[in-house]
């Protein structure tokens, strides 16, 4: 059976908030490692759905801004200071029919993005915050247990860390759904 739209849906709405993005990392210790205070998580984690980003070109004086290919930015932020740190955790979901080379395609294609000069567009709620990008950019992949062994392999194989998405996210995810169908109409 194939990764179903819905599991890339929940996964994205899930991680775009900032305490379920620390729960993900939770089980990627080296990334959550990064995160600079967990008793301030709201102060020291920014998630950037479908993120954009604002190129700073030394040809135009006019910034292009350009939607990158990957699900979720994960920002870490100095919540003393309320500056950015060099720290940018990209997060790639594995989409319906999407197959190894589109899947890593997506990462390499992000790469060749953000090796230039480029600033985060954030959330109105970061908007004050300095968004000049990383020192260094590391990727997560979400992986379900529908995803093919051979996508699953790629990922091993080229060292790119990724985790298998739980079923109790999707089973969740599928019950409140069917609860608000079946909520009467006002």
């Amino acid at each position: 059976m194939p990764v179903q739209k819905s599991h890339y849906e929940a996964s994205l709405a899930e991680y775009s908030n900032h305490l379920a993005a620390i729960a993900l990392l939770k089980q990627h210790r080296p990334y959550l490692e990064m995160i600079p205070s967990l008793r301030r998580p709201d102060d020291s984690v920014i998630t950037i759905p479908l993120p954009i980003v604002r190129f700073r070109s030394t040809v135009t004086t006019t910034p292009q801004a350009t939607c990158l290919p990957c699900d979720v930015a994960i920002l870490m932020c100095d919540p003393e200071w309320k500056i950015k740190t060099g720290v940018e955790i990209l997060i790639f979901i594995h989409r319906p029919h999407e197959d190894f080379s589109d899947l890593l395609g997506r990462w390499r294609q992000t790469q060749v993005c953000l090796d230039q000069d480029y600033e985060w567009l954030m959330p109105p709620r970061h908007s004050h915050i300095l968004s000049e990008g990383a020192n260094t950019i590391y990727p997560l992949f979400i992986v379900f247990p529908e995803t093919s062994e051979r996508i699953q392999r790629g990922l091993v194989g080229t060292e790119l860390p990724f985790i298998m998405q739980t079923t109790q996210l999707l089973i969740e995810d599928n019950l409140i759904d069917s609860c608000s169908s079946e909520s009467p109409q006002v």
